[in-house]
């Protein structure tokens, strides 16, 4: 399954807007889509995220902005941002669960500690990767083919990211193809 990742800065970069993306992720029935802005203020972001729903139906998920779960179906944290709510991860999973109900929650992953961690957290789903290398993360460790034994030790959904292609298929522990760069230049 395809979950794609709409990341502002990227877009920016490409000369592309959010709407051309919803409206290209919604024509390929893109089941889930995150949305990424790191930089931008509440508003911007707030913006962004009704722009995207005028175009498109599938579950949005907020990475990081907590403060707009309403306008989204889910939320999904990095291991620096989810410590912001606490060092314990039950707690700040606990914590985040409190705002955000039952809409869907992420983590992303980069290893098998991580991995473990996040096995005894109550999350709908795991980022793992990179499994590529990428511009647009070029500090990621590249994980390659051994993302696909790492995401077995997982008992939540996996979904593989960085440099993931729409042409890649992998085994049936990945969930979700999380594909970025590739949308835009497809």
């Amino acid at each position: 399954m395809i979950y794609a990742l709409l990341d502002k800065e990227v877009l920016v970069k490409r000369g592309l807007s959010v709407v051309e993306l919803s409206k290209k992720i919604q024509s390929l029935n893109i089941p889930i889509a995150q949305y990424r802005n790191k930089v931008g203020s509440i508003e911007e972001k707030r913006d962004d995220l009704l722009e995207i729903r005028r175009f498109y139906s599938g579950r949005l998920i907020i990475n990081d902005t907590i403060e707009l779960i309403e306008y989204a179906d889910g939320l999904h944290v990095g291991q620096e941002d989810i410590r912001i709510y606490s060092d314990d991860l039950t707690t700040a999973v606990a914590i985040i669960r409190k705002k955000i109900g039952s809409k869907l929650l992420g983590l992303s992953t980069h290893n098998k500690k991580e991995i473990l961690e996040a096995n005894e957290l109550d999350l709908d789903y795991i980022g793992l990767g990179a499994y590529r290398g990428t511009q647009t993360k070029s500090e990621a460790k590249v994980l390659g083919s051994m993302a696909l034994e790492l995401a077995k030790a997982s008992k939540h959904p996996v979904g593989l990211i960085g440099g993931v292609k729409l042409s890649d298929s992998f085994p049936t522990q990945i969930k979700y193809r999380v594909i970025g760069s590739d949308l835009y230049e497809n």
